[in-house]
């Protein structure tokens, strides 16, 4: 302290040896004074001590100074919150999207919470993918686990050429200030309204606006990471396994006949998914088809049925049957079975599978008894769920 001090006084010596030479010290000394108090009776000092000013002032601001670093500095000795180093690790090798995904705030939360808290999983940095998982789980000491990749799926397919509009909006082109006019343009009250909000907010450039004014996601770029359905003011993006890919491409929950007259490839809720499903995977409640996830394994008999197309498949490439034909007798089991008409042929010759119309649903080959089919998608699930539905139907009827 001392040594601050001597070097304080050195500096004012300076500032008042500068001053003098400007003559401003002087000048200070000769300025006229006025007169104070009732009738200009008491005089004021005819100069002020410019330097002694100078030096109370700095030393005064300097003591302060000094004791509010050193209160600061014990503070933050006192109060420090030890960072366990592996949050910094895990920070680094994050994907820094800071697009909370993961269900916390950014990438630092989420590396705090995943250190500290055992029942974070290591899986829930969706950019990152599995390597960053596997990076992260290794730090932390956790369990790998292998998890499926997600992305955003558009459930509307009411575009500006299936969908009818209810007036002319001619408002901020987004869809969170067109839904404040009225809840929207669109005739459909659930439907897309096509003005690209989710393209905006996505932080992997995966959602582009298609020619009929409804979003298409790039799966090729897209994380799963939710920041377009959390962005969409009407709910029709949802983040679903790229597994499960049969899906009800739609919201609406009014009646059929309501439906009909606001877009042309809506639910109209006639059951027929719930007739051919062999998993119960469809049910339809409140006016609208919904397809279980936990319980659809893909055959897609419902996107077949569907008379409107509401529901959809989303596989890019779906596996279609094949016939063997050194193993195929000729029994035409395959064509009796073939939901769509795929298997033809004579008996007890060579069958073929129609491409064009197979579905890859799986029942033919685990109907054929020689196993001369192949190719197929889910088939002994697909089959042994198909049969078991069957027989309790028959059981139902019979009774």
């Amino acid at each position: 302290m001392i040594e601050t001090l001597t070097h304080i006084t050195g500096f004012v010596s300076e500032i008042t040896q500068l001053l003098n030479g400007f003559g401003v010290g002087n000048l200070i000394h000769h300025l006229p004074l006025p007169h104070v108090g009732v009738g200009g009776g008491v005089e004021a000092k005819e100069s002020v001590d410019v330097v002694s000013t100078i030096k109370f002032t700095i030393i005064f601001v300097a003591g302060i100074g000094a004791i509010f670093g050193l209160g600061l500095a014990f503070a933050a000795k006192k109060f420090s919150v030890k960072m366990d180093p592996k949050v910094e690790q895990v920070r680094d090798i994050l994907a820094g999207a800071q697009c909370g995904g993961c269900g916390f705030a950014g990438c630092q939360q989420y590396a705090e919470a995943v250190v500290e808290r055992p029942e974070v999983s290591s899986t829930l940095c969706t950019p990152g993918g599995a390597h960053v998982a596997e990076l992260v789980a290794l730090i932390t000491g956790k369990k790998a686990e292998i998890t499926e990749p997600k992305y955003s799926t558009i459930m509307c397919q009411g575009g500006l050429s299936k969908a009818i509009k209810k007036f002319n909006y001619e408002g901020v082109k987004d869809c969170r200030a067109a839904v404040l006019a009225g809840g929207g343009d669109k005739s459909c009250a659930y439907g897309c309204l096509g003005y690209g909000t989710c393209t905006t907010v996505c932080p992997f450039d995966a959602i582009h606006m298609g020619s009929d004014a409804l979003p298409v996601v790039d799966r090729t770029k897209c994380t799963g990471c939710g920041l377009c359905a959390l962005a969409c003011p009407k709910k029709v993006i949802e983040i679903l396994p790229g597994s499960k890919a049969v899906q009800t491409a739609c919201h609406s929950k009014d009646r059929g006949t309501d439906t009909r007259k606001s877009c042309q490839i809506g639910c109209i809720a006639c059951g027929m998914c719930e007739k051919v499903c062999p998993f119960n995977a469809a049910e339809v409640k409140d006016n609208l088809s919904r397809i279980n996830i936990d319980k659809c394994k893909v055959c897609g008999l419902c996107v077949i049925k569907c008379p409107t197309k509401a529901i959809v498949d989303f596989l890019p490439a779906r596996p279609k049957a094949f016939i063997v034909e050194s193993k195929c007798i000729g029994c035409n089991m395959c064509m009796k079975v073939c939901p769509v008409n795929a298997a033809h042929g004579q008996l007890k010759q060579k069958h073929s599978i129609d491409v064009a119309k197979c579905i890859g649903c799986g029942i033919c080959t685990a109907k054929c008894p020689v196993q001369a089919i192949e190719g197929t998608f889910n088939f002994k699930e697909v089959f042994e769920k198909a049969q078991q539905k069957k027989k309790a139907n028959t059981e139902v009827s019979s009774t």
